[in-house]
């Protein structure tokens, strides 16, 4: 019999029950990529992230990433959800200032950020973003997503993004909106597997708080109806405000994200925009809580 750490961790939050919960599963070098799945399936998150070692010298460990349907590339709040219980679980944080991930896109480089000693916050380092056009018309992205047509902010390009895996970008008037968004998933999952979108992003900047953006993501083509607080598909919309034009291309942009109140799993990301030379380096940065600890045994 195999017995398997597992745990749940809240990520983009200080508050338990809050934010995205990830599955985080230690010792995965003992387990098939089957078992992987179906371990993802069993704990039936939005995703669960498989630590291992790593052969690559100039990374720490390598992880995988399962939602309960298919393995994914790259996957921002497990990898925060991760690193965080790296950090203050196992002790990591005691040790060096932060790893780095090797992943199915590449390197990821996470740090900590201390105060008064005590963990506040994990920073990633994504992969340089890129964008794709996108032709949809109005009336069919609407009731994909269930939104009055005329709710979708024409003044924005609605594009693809990736930091990792590609999101469809959909620009909204304001967080009202977003927040009545009854999409047709049986449809909108049929959709974006036939484009291969991992998820459909709504976002606005008119938030009525202090947030600079508010957004909502929806992944049903990979198994998850809606992804409560997503690293990666933040991640990819601060890539792609870069590259568009829509921030300084000059100067670093700092941006504060809300996302997961419209299903009562508030989150908050932090994320740094910075410009070098051609290219750009987003970095999202979250605090996490860990909630569930305990041994999975096959």
């Amino acid at each position: 019999m195999k017995e398997i750490r597992v745990y749940h961790v809240d990520a983009f939050t200080s508050e338990k029950f809050g934010g995205n919960t990830a599955g985080v599963i230690l010792d995965a070098e003992k387990l098939s990529e089957s078992e992987m799945q179906n371990i993802a399936k069993e704990l039936n998150l939005p995703e669960s992230v498989f630590l291992l070692p790593s052969t690559d010298e100039a990374a720490d460990y390598k992880v995988r990433y399962f939602t309960p349907a298919e393995e994914i590339n790259f996957c921002g709040h497990a990898t925060v959800g991760l690193t965080w219980l790296l950090a203050t679980e196992m002790g990591l944080a005691d040790e060096k200032d932060g790893i780095v991930l090797e992943t199915n896109v590449g390197h990821i480089p996470v740090i900590w950020h201390k105060e008064n000693g005590k963990i506040k916050t994990v920073e990633m380092t994504q992969v340089s973003p890129k964008t794709e056009g996108f032709e949809i018309q109005l009336d069919t992205l609407s009731s994909l997503i269930g939104v009055k047509e005329d709710s979708i902010d024409q003044n924005f390009p609605i594009k693809l993004a990736s930091t990792g895996n590609w999101h469809l970008l959909v620009p909204m008037k304001n967080k009202e909106d977003i927040d009545a968004a009854a999409p047709d998933l049986s449809s909108l999952a049929k959709h974006n597997k036939e484009h291969q979108i991992s998820t459909t992003h709504l976002y606005t900047f008119n938030t009525n708080d202090e947030y600079d953006l508010y957004t909502r993501d929806f992944a049903p083509g990979i198994g998850i109806n809606e992804d409560p607080v997503t690293g990666a598909a933040n991640g990819a919309l601060a890539g792609f405000l870069f590259l568009e034009g829509m921030i300084s291309k000059n100067e670093t942009t700092n941006l504060k994200i809300a996302q997961g109140n419209a299903i009562g799993r508030p989150g908050t990301l932090y994320i740094t925009v910075i410009p070098e030379n051609d290219t750009v380096k987003i970095k999202v940065a979250g605090e996490a809580t860990i909630t569930i600890r305990g041994i999975l045994m096959l």
